[in-house]
């Protein structure tokens, strides 16, 4: 039985990165992946992490690691080197590659949070910054990947895949594929991938959200 737990919400893209870097590395017999709801007081995730975030891995000793890099830099320990995943700072570039795709995830889960409040509440500022944030990095992304760029199946390449799965499936609004066929046709092309086929999003904006507006998904 596997000794460790991660925690995970179906539709985080956060959490994806880690799920996908736990079958990409073949840690599926040591670590079992456990869906914990959020905002939750009775979340069975809250013993182990008072912040309620996911990833958050779970280890034998009780030792609970939060965050996606962290949670990835354990995983990565665990693993053969050769498969090792998140870069070092003898590879800047692709170290760059993945903290740019960390902040472009970040800033679409604002940009989501806000269509998610009331629409009196809702902040046209915040929505065109994040709105303007997500298009300039994927343009930037789509010149990345016309170059070469994202080829090896690191924490970049998980990082993009997740990124843009979230928007596929949660954050419709963003017409990411317009204008980036390159960035489309390496997204389409992971598709099959099991570790991306199994860690598959929810659709919808989440049991939290309003419904979205028609047509929108």
């Amino acid at each position: 039985m596997p000794s460790m737990r991660l925690f995970h919400a179906p539709g985080s893209p956060y959490a994806r990165i880690a799920r996908m870097a736990v079958i990409e590395l073949d840690l599926t017999d040591r670590v079992a992946v456990e869906e914990a709801t959020l905002r939750d007081p009775d979340s069975v995730l809250l013993p182990h992490n008072p912040v309620g975030r996911v990833p958050s891995l779970l280890l034998d000793d009780g030792t609970t690691i939060t965050e996606t890099t962290p949670v990835l830099m354990m995983l990565d320990s665990m693993a053969d080197p050769a498969k090792r995943l998140l870069p070092g700072p003898d590879a800047p570039a692709a170290l760059a590659a993945y903290g740019r795709v960390l902040g472009m995830i970040d800033g679409i889960a604002v940009w989501n949070r806000e269509l998610r409040r009331p629409a009196h509440e809702r902040s046209p500022g915040v929505i065109a910054l994040e709105t303007m944030r997500a298009a300039r990095v994927a343009d930037i992304l789509e010149r990345d990947v016309a170059a070469g760029g994202f080829a090896a199946r690191d924490a970049a390449w998980l990082a993009l895949v997740s990124c843009f799965g979230y928007c596929e499936r949660r954050h419709t609004m963003f017409d990411w594929r317009q204008g980036r066929p390159s960035l489309a046709a390496l997204f389409d092309a992971a598709q099959p991938r099991p570790s991306v086929a199994q860690t598959l999003p929810p659709a919808g904006m989440g049991s939290a959200a309003p419904p979205p507006p028609a047509g929108r998904g």
